[in-house]
């Protein structure tokens, strides 16, 4: 039988480890896109493993959509969460 004091570290850790696995979706596009796309976009909504993302104009979504496997890959590895990613043209700021 084990000691409450011997178990509580291991769900801490258990709860440490979940939170960091569905990081939120706002920090994992700053980790995977680089600065120069990142002023450009906004996160918008995640559902459903779709990620919405805001751009400001067409010819970046042109690019990030060139780059979409890329990313997808990319965040693929950080969060089971995001299946596809979804541009779509506004304001980003």
């Amino acid at each position: 039988m084990q000691i409450i004091k011997d178990i509580i570290p291991d769900v801490i850790k258990g709860l440490e480890t979940k939170k960091h696995a569905h990081d939120e979706p706002e920090l994992l596009l700053k980790r995977v896109l680089p600065k120069k796309e990142l002023g450009h976009v906004k996160f918008r909504y995640l559902r459903k493993g779709i990620l919405g993302i805001t751009v400001d104009s067409s010819a970046w979504v042109y690019q990030l959509n060139l780059q979409k496997p890329e990313l997808l890959a990319k965040l693929g590895k950080k969060s089971k969460a995001i299946k596809d990613i979804r541009f779509y043209i506004g304001e980003t700021q």
